[in-house]
């Protein structure tokens, strides 16, 4: 006798509220009430992996793809009940792939609200409409614990850009003074082409990313392949191959050179330069945080185009991002560490408040599996730096983010750093790791929609470290992937510039790790080596030491908050 199929009532179940689901509620001066659109609701479901990724080995142990699916992707058994789920409720289903565990559900604004248990109002603001919730989403409890994140159902904009553009007349001086490319001096500051800072922080002439591709993450604008061409002429190098992707409906639309147009070409720009002969890969996706999420993932698995660092110059401060946004967004860094994927970040540019109450840190460059990317004010000529301290041009012209996590606790290779008391009992993960220029003052040389303009900010930093990650995975002929682990075990001292001066706010810089430019900038050709492969598959080895071991230790010493006294530097 067949045994009888059960039908599984979604609909009749108790609904229990999806942990860290909870959204507040929007809030905007110019806010009105606005119409809602017919058009179809498309929202990821995040659900839950095969097994956990065992996070105390990775930086040490990576693995391959088709591993990774076989143990790490989607559970069948969770995705059949979101299918059931979905079907009972009127909605298509489409998942890409069990990797990504992304699961999208497709249905009207009503299907949606009886499915989730939310009910969406719409407020415009400006010429936009923004579709909201507040509260938590609640699901039956039979998917309890197979879904961890419904993303989409509210599109309110998630993170910003962390550019400045320099001031006025540092813009005018450098696209009248400096068409080819040369040093700018002027009352604002000094400007640099991205290759000058390379040549500062000691890249060689000859370096060269050649192989390697450099995926880029982008919430909005757009470049022009025409500005692409011309920029990389006056550098006197040619424009590397640049691929758009579209997630989540995300386009290429260049169109406001004071918008997100000048990240773009920024992060583009300064990661070509330093890197010359990697293709870049530029994921365009909505600024939410159902895109931004699966942005990160779609690169990270991108088997295309196989990036093999990614850069992100996007974020929030943590207090901005629902739990469910954070954990399914650390899921997907986390995902990369384990595949060998770098993914540099921008610590943010209102420095340690990062324009909030208090202290505060950016994310995602507060997950532990990023590389944290602080700013500093650059001066030099040539391969000689004559100074240079912590960015921190405040009230008005930025600094550079940095802090103490209240979400992450202290990663164990950071044990020996000295990161400052947390606020929180749940964090303790200090930011940033690394740092470099970033001053507009000491900014980057960046032709955006056809005009010459001074660009700095942390969003310069993440493309700079991306683009010498690359330089040393071409060289190395492997990837770097996670570093962090090695960073910190290996020789500072030799692998890093330490910066000493200067302070973000709260604060201050010191001999060692601190909350300002964490390690320090980039020290070439040391830290090329340092991020060497060792000769045992599957292990990375940092500093010389079996296994990311301990190497000789970087100077560290105490500070909080309170210890000093800040004094704007620059």
């Amino acid at each position: 006798m067949a045994t009888r199929k059960t039908v599984t009532l979604f609909a009749s179940q108790e609904r229990v509220p999806l942990p860290g689901s909870e959204r507040a509620p929007f809030s905007h001066p110019e806010a009105s009430p606005g119409k809602p659109s017919r058009a179809p609701i498309t929202v990821s479901v995040i659900v839950r992996r095969k097994s956990p990724i065992q996070t105390a080995s990775l930086g040490r142990q990576r693995l391959s793809r088709a591993q990774f699916r076989t143990q790490h992707g989607a559970d069948p058994a969770a995705v059949k009940l979101v299918q059931a789920f979905a079907k009972e409720f009127g909605l298509a289903a489409e998942m890409a792939s069990p990797e990504l565990r992304n699961l999208q559900l497709t249905g009207s604004q009503p299907a949606i609200e009886a499915a989730f248990g939310v009910k969406l109002a719409h407020h415009r603001v400006g010429d936009t409409t923004y579709r909201v919730r507040q509260g938590a989403i609640c699901i039956p409890s039979e998917l309890v614990g197979a879904i961890e994140a419904v993303l989409g159902l509210d599109n309110r904009p998630q993170a910003k850009p962390h550019f400045r553009v320099a001031k006025p007349q540092a813009a005018a001086q450098a696209k009248s003074s400096n068409p080819e490319g040369n040093i700018v001096a002027h009352a604002a500051g000094v400007s640099y082409t991205p290759v000058q800072v390379g040549e500062l922080y000691g890249l060689p002439a000859d370096a060269s990313a050649s192989g390697q591709t450099i995926g880029i993450i982008e919430l909005g604008g757009g470049y022009r392949t025409t500005d692409l061409t011309a920029y990389f002429k006056t550098l006197g190098r040619s424009a590397p191959k640049v691929t758009a992707v579209s997630v989540d409906k995300g386009k290429n639309s260049p169109g406001d050179a004071n918008g997100a147009d000048g990240e773009v070409m920024l992060d583009i720009e300064v990661a070509g330069a330093i890197a010359p002969g990697a293709n870049i890969v530029v994921y365009f996706t909505p600024n939410t945080d159902q895109g931004f999420i699966d942005a990160v993932a779609t690169a990270v698995h991108d088997t295309t185009n196989k990036p093999s660092v990614v850069s992100i110059s996007w974020g929030g401060p943590e207090s901005s991002w629902t739990q469910q946004a954070v954990s399914a967004l650390d899921d997907a860094c986390q995902s990369a560490a384990a595949l060998g994927v770098t993914i540099t970040v921008a610590s943010g540019d209102d420095g340690s408040s990062d324009g909030g109450t208090g202290n505060n840190v950016d994310f995602p460059a507060s997950s532990p599996y990023v590389l944290a990317c602080g700013g500093t004010k650059l001066v030099g000529s040539g391969s000689t730096i004559t100074s240079e301290v912590v960015w921190n041009e405040l009230p008005n012209e930025g600094a550079t983010g940095g802090g103490v996590s209240t979400l992450f606790p202290k990663p164990s290779w950071q044990s020996d750093a000295n990161v400052p008391a947390a606020s929180s009992s749940t964090g303790g993960r200090g930011v940033p790791d690394v740092a470099g220029d970033a001053d507009p003052s000491t900014g980057y040389v960046i032709r955006v929609d056809g005009q010459t303009t001074v660009i700095g900010g942390t969003s310069a930093v993440a493309p700079l470290w991306a683009g010498l990650i690359a330089v040393a995975n071409a060289q190395n002929k492997a990837t770097a992937g996670f570093i962090n682990p090695q960073i910190y075990t290996g020789n500072a001292s030799a692998d890093f510039r330490d910066i000493t001066e200067g302070n973000n706010g709260s604060f201050s810089a010191g001999p060692g790790w601190d909350a300002c430019t964490g390690l320090g900038s980039p020290n070439l050709p040391a830290l090329l080596s340092l991020l060497a492969p060792s000769s045992t598959t599957g292990t990375i080895r940092g500093g010389g030491k079996k296994g990311g071991g301990k190497g000789k230790k970087h100077p560290t010493k105490p500070r909080s908050s309170a210890s000093r006294s800040p004094t704007k530097q620059g």
